[in-house]
């Protein structure tokens, strides 16, 4: 069974919690202006490679493709995504900021769900 985002985002927001703040290892939530500006996708950069999930309409994240992305030359495939993201992740917001600033995202609300 499919879990719907709000879920999802409350998973993962349970597990963050759970570790705790890592040196080296930072989550945001995409800046409100931005949520019609770019397509669903997940891309988690290590360095020169990157891991691209492009979510498809219709289709579960599990069920969407992966792209293992290397840098290999400038200018290429990489190189987009990783500036699609630097460019997302520069204007999001710190997961545990302050509790306005993390309802931004969702229409100020608290109540487990996602609102556009």
């Amino acid at each position: 069974m499919a879990l719907s985002v709000s879920t999802r985002i409350r998973i993962i927001l349970e597990h963050l919690a759970k570790i705790g703040r890592h040196e080296g290892l930072e989550t945001r939530f995409s800046a409100p202006d931005d949520a019609a500006n770019h397509v669903s996708l997940s891309v988690f950069r290590f360095d020169r490679e990157a891991l691209v999930t492009p979510h498809l309409a219709r289709v579960v994240g599990h069920d969407s493709p992966l792209l293992h992305l290397r840098k290999s030359a400038e200018g290429g495939m990489f190189d987009r995504f990783a500036e699609h993201a630097e460019e997302l992740w520069s204007r999001g917001l710190p997961i545990g900021a302050s509790v306005a600033e993390q309802d931004a995202p969702y229409g100020g609300a608290r109540d487990g769900q996602a609102h556009p």
